[in-house]
């Protein structure tokens, strides 16, 4: 999963011509703009979504399940957090909450852009932080491999290039398969809508025919066209994309019925895949709750795209919005080598072993934010804009 980086409204339809390029003729295709104290400000509040949804994966990672943690524990975490684990366990679903989040802000980032712009802004958004995220989390493997075992050299280094699932190499940032998903989505968008401009009609005709192609793609049982159309992960992104649509137009019947149905095949999606019927033990879910946090999920991002929630302007949020991605790509790996050494080597309380490794995990993608990402994502998207200019002058 990445979260995309512009939180920022596009302008306003009443902006001036030259801001408008992308504007749709006037006519009744095209709903009502939005109020235009909405114009220009910056969606503040979904920068704190984005943080809360990745501290509901961690907390997951730390204190919702089994495996490598337990060991890092010295015990399951079901037994050492019996009340917090309870509630951990649900938190895989901000995954899907970053789903409908990406949805939203990547139309905003796109709107306006060119194909080659799109691609140039995520290439910058993405690979940076990754790629330290990766010799981080190998050097850790190497100093203490109890905790995760270092991967041959040739695994790692297909890693950096985001292709190791397609690839069947295995991953060194286990989190990474959200970004698989989100760079299939991006392909998706671009060659079906930037390609040609995003605007109100074609992001609407491609949400209506990603939804049925999840539909055709339940019965066809072909891998192929699960990896292209990926059914199980669509709606959350689909009504993501109506949700900007509403933030930006306004309210109308077909987008929020886009929305509604993307819920409605969200919720089933995720209680497949994260309800067993008669589990039993530590880790085991309620799928009325699954459906409820999925519902929650919609109606967080709804929120913000009716601008119930412009109040939140406090500047604290857009850095908590900048550490979300850094802190997501580092936080499962590293954070198992954190509670394994101050919980079991250093004996410290399971609580403060908590505490300690989201704190140091949030100050290292801090790090990570202000030495890697900011100097070096828009020096990396200038070089791809000066070669993409050489390449149309040959």
């Amino acid at each position: 999963m990445t979260a995309a980086d512009q939180t920022m409204a596009p302008p306003h339809p009443a902006s001036p011509p030259a801001a408008r390029a992308d504007a749709e003729p006037a006519g009744p295709a095209v709903p009502p703009a939005p109020a235009p104290a909405r114009a220009g400000s910056r969606l503040r509040a979904l920068d704190g979504l984005r943080l809360v949804a990745a501290l509901m994966v961690a907390f997951y990672h730390y204190a919702g399940r089994g495996g490598t943690i337990s060991e890092s524990w010295n015990q399951s975490p079901g037994l050492m957090f019996p009340t917090l684990s309870q509630a951990a366990v649900y938190g895989c679903l901000g995954v899907q909450f970053f789903f409908v989040i990406s949805g939203f802000v990547i139309c905003m980032s796109s709107w306006g852009r060119t194909v080659g712009d799109f691609f140039r802004s995520r290439v910058a958004r993405i690979y940076p932080a990754y790629w330290v995220a990766i010799v981080i989390i190998t050097v850790a493997a190497y100093l203490l491999p109890v905790v995760v075992h270092p991967l041959r050299t040739d695994e790692v280094l297909v890693n950096f290039t985001l292709l190791q699932q397609p690839m069947g190499v295995k991953r060194v940032l286990g989190v990474c398969w959200t970004l698989w998903v989100e760079v299939r989505f991006y392909a998706l968008f671009a060659l079906l809508v930037v390609w040609k401009g995003a605007n109100y009609r074609s992001v609407v005709i491609f949400c209506l025919l990603w939804t049925l192609a999840s539909g055709i793609a339940g019965v066809t049982n072909d891998p192929l066209v699960d990896q292209i159309v990926m059914p199980e992960y669509a709606p959350y992104f689909i009504g993501g994309l109506a949700l900007f649509l509403i933030h930006k137009f306004g309210s109308d019947l077909l987008t929020w019925g886009i929305v509604g149905a993307s819920f409605l095949l969200g919720q089933r999606y995720a209680t497949i895949e994260l309800w067993h019927p008669g589990a039993t033990g530590d880790f085991h879910r309620n799928p009325h709750v699954i459906q409820f946090l999925v519902l929650l999920s919609f109606a967080a991002v709804a929120v913000v795209a009716l601008g119930w929630l412009s109040w939140m302007n406090w500047s604290w949020l857009t850095l908590a919005g900048a550490l979300t991605y850094p802190f997501y790509l580092i936080h499962e790996h590293l954070g198992w080598f954190f509670v394994r050494v101050l919980h079991r080597g250093l004996g410290l309380d399971p609580y403060l072993t908590l505490a300690a490794t989201i704190t140091s995990m949030l100050v290292l993608a801090y790090a990570i934010h202000r030495l890697v990402e900011k100097p070096f994502g828009p020096r990396l998207k200038r070089a791809m804009t000066v070669q993409a200019a050489r390449f149309h002058k040959a």
